[in-house]
């Protein structure tokens, strides 16, 4: 796992994400977003994982779309980016996009080490995730989730389900009486994932 870092290297306020080659054209602009929509000092702590649907699955789960199924490597993921975070001069944040997202909102269900969460158009529709939830205490007290106002209306039988996942999680966390909030982008999954996840982190350090 590669470590990158963006904003102030000794900045008290750290934001971990997981991230994809996919992700490196984009985290630039998410970063400066950051910058603009929060008065607060940061540093963004890029981990890049080697195999996305395979290191950032909590269980293994069948492919949803192609033909390459989910492992069980987040667990493993998970003590690596513990070892990012020892210094107890610092706050951590964790956030991520797509199954990032989930990979961050399943994080905070295992440690209680960041101070909030920001699961931006999370892969919640990743079978199971919600009993889990349901069945688990969260050790994080500020959520942000959010969604494309389009990502429900895919013919994926499976993917169909985010809408109702995502507001059933979010009814789940305002009855345990989390600081959390949902917003609702316009479009798709594949839309503006770097704008969408800069507000999740920017409505971290705002709680601040």
């Amino acid at each position: 796992m590669t470590r990158f870092e963006y904003g102030n290297p000794k900045s008290s306020n750290v934001l971990i994400q997981m991230v994809g080659d996919h992700d490196f054209a984009i985290i630039e602009n998410e970063v400066r977003t950051i910058a603009e929509k929060s008065v607060e000092d940061f540093c963004l702590v890029a981990l890049k994982v080697d195999n996305w649907n395979h290191d950032l699955s909590p269980w293994n789960a069948p492919a949803v779309f192609g033909n390459e199924a989910f492992g069980n490597g987040a667990g493993g993921t998970l003590a690596r980016v513990l070892d990012e975070i020892s210094d107890p001069g610092k706050k951590y944040y964790i956030g991520g996009y797509s199954l990032a997202g989930l990979f961050a909102l399943w994080a905070v269900y295992q440690t209680d080490k960041f101070e909030g969460v920001a699961a931006v158009s999370p892969s919640i529709w990743f079978p199971g995730f919600l009993d889990y939830m349901r069945e688990n205490r969260i050790l994080t007290n500020s959520v942000y989730l959010s969604l494309g106002d389009k990502e429900e209306k895919t013919r994926n039988p499976v993917m169909a389900t985010v809408g109702n996942e995502i507001r059933n999680a979010h009814d789940l966390l305002k009855d345990q009486e989390k600081n959390t909030i949902l917003e609702w982008n316009p479009g798709n999954h594949f839309k503006d994932a770097d704008i969408r996840t800069a507000c999740g982190f920017a409505w971290l350090l705002k709680k601040l």
